[in-house]
């Protein structure tokens, strides 16, 4: 054979062996990545080709599909009161992906969850009919929550203190997702965006801000743990005014004709004095409020529900001053709704966290579970005696102090107000905060709130926790207790 030849001959069966093998890297070890990359485009085509499965609230879905005409996309998301439950369910969008439970959950709505297929599906490659996600949610919590929040941007949670199962997630301005889920929706989507007030933020889950006074019951809690204060009726030393330690600060109470001057941790929550929760968290010191913050949830990074929340922080390396400060829940300490919620939830359950989780279920189409979620996996946070002393000085809160909007006719009712400052010197409009815990004394229903007000637009001499947040969470509790 010429020799031309033969080197030429070598040189294409090398070819062809370089193509085999790319080949069958191609099929054996990158087929599914390439399947599940988000720019294939038959991944999307897949996922829209039938009618989706539900997100369902009490029994009934909040979620659908309806056909498309025109296009490669044969079904798009459709929802019902999407505005009321978007904090909830998130987006399916076929232009813009999915979101919260739409995203975590997509390969279960859309069929192509393995869990979905029979033995013959998985040998032929046939999309599953799509399944289900069964919530926690409370129809008359949520929409209560959402009411009562009205044109005010904030957010709400509520949560069942024994079972950790989540009632409600409320966070407005909303946003109806039916506007923005199919592929010529890009007006809806960039108004979202431009929209100065943020609605696609899940502000219950993931935008967490200064607490302000609800934290207090953190650094009670670490008081009575510690041992700094045997009861919550112990007189504190607790000079007013209350200089931060190695400073000519005065820390100020919001009224000062309030006895707050040594007074007992039930009368410092009763009238939220500053000058009481600074010296206490100087007295323990960082590590010690740090240490109990975080047995409430506080510096964990991923608390997921299965909606993964945004981390509360309770801050480090700071002086003596700062730790005072974070006493009153400024400096840099912050916390979203959730977080404060599983305060308050923490203490009307005696002192255990139960685990908050909003999906009780997951089920294929015939309504065989794929996935549930165990109601009541607790981690003991604080003492029993511990949590029922913080439970009487809330019930002290709203019978006789700052909390009287919160109360409800037959019920044990505890809160706590808390004014959040905002911007630099407060220069902006304050928070207001409420987070509460109530028991029908009949029924032995529970719930615990927590609620935000981030701007209501009232004046700033109106801003509180018991005229703007309270009466939310009193609707919600209420609507709990019904139900």
């Amino acid at each position: 054979m010429n020799k031309t030849i033969r080197h030429a001959s070598v040189f294409c069966l090398l070819l062809v062996l370089a193509l085999l093998v790319r080949a069958t890297w191609l099929q054996a070890y990158q087929a599914q990545a390439l399947a599940d990359n988000e720019h294939n485009r038959r991944k999307t085509i897949a996922q829209y080709a039938q009618p989706l499965g539900d997100i369902i609230v009490a029994g009934n879905p909040v979620t659908g599909s309806e056909r498309t005409t025109g296009g490669d996309l044969a079904y798009k998301r459709t929802y019902t009161q999407g505005e009321l439950y978007a904090a909830v369910t998130g987006y399916s969008s076929q232009a813009y992906g999915a979101t919260q439970l739409e995203g975590i959950y997509s390969h279960v709505l859309d069929g192509t969850d393995d869990r979905l297929k029979n033995p013959m599906d998985m040998v032929t490659g046939k999309q599953a009919a799509p399944g289900n996600v069964l919530t926690t949610i409370d129809p008359d919590v949520q929409k209560a929550g959402y009411e009562a929040l009205g044109n005010d941007k904030g957010a709400a949670v509520a949560i069942d203190p024994k079972t950790g199962q989540i009632l409600g997630v409320v966070s407005t301005p909303s946003y109806d997702p039916s506007k923005i889920s199919g592929t010529t929706d890009g007006d809806a989507w960039q108004k979202l965006l431009d929209d100065k007030d943020k609605p696609l933020v899940n502000r219950a889950l993931r935008q967490p801000l200064a607490p302000g006074s609800t934290f207090k019951l953190v650094v009670a809690a670490a008081a009575l743990e510690d041992g700094l204060y045997g009861s919550v009726d112990e007189r504190t030393d607790s000079p007013n005014p209350y200089t931060l330690p190695n400073t000519s600060t005065v820390l100020k109470n919001e009224n000062p004709s309030a006895p707050c001057e040594n007074a007992t941790l039930r009368t410092a929550l009763q009238y939220s004095c500053n000058n009481v929760f600074a010296k206490v968290a100087a007295d323990l010191g960082q590590d010690k409020v740090r240490a109990m913050a975080e047995k409430f949830g506080f510096n964990t990074e991923k608390l997921d529900m299965p909606v993964r929340a945004s981390e509360s922080v309770y801050p480090s390396g700071m002086d003596k001053p700062q730790t005072a400060l974070t006493g009153i829940g400024q400096f840099e300490v912050t916390a979203t709704p959730l977080q404060v919620a599983m305060v308050s939830a923490t203490l009307a359950n005696g002192g255990e966290l139960a685990a908050p989780h909003m999906v009780s279920e997951v089920t294929d189409s015939k309504g065989n579970s794929l996935q549930d979620f165990a109601d009541g996996d607790t981690e003991r946070v604080v003492s029993q005696s511990t949590a029922e002393q913080l439970r009487s000085a809330m019930v002290t809160v709203v019978e006789k102090g700052t909390g009287s909007n919160a109360r409800i006719p037959g019920a044990e009712v505890g809160g706590k107000t808390g004014t959040a400052q905002n911007g630099v010197d407060n220069s902006n409009t304050p928070y207001a905060w409420f987070t509460s815990y109530a028991k029908d004394k009949s029924s032995g229903k529970e719930v615990a709130v927590a609620v935000i007000v981030e701007d209501s637009g009232a004046a700033r001499s109106e801003v509180g926790g018991n005229s703007l947040a309270a009466p939310i969470a009193q609707k919600m509790m209420k609507a709990a207790l019904k139900g």
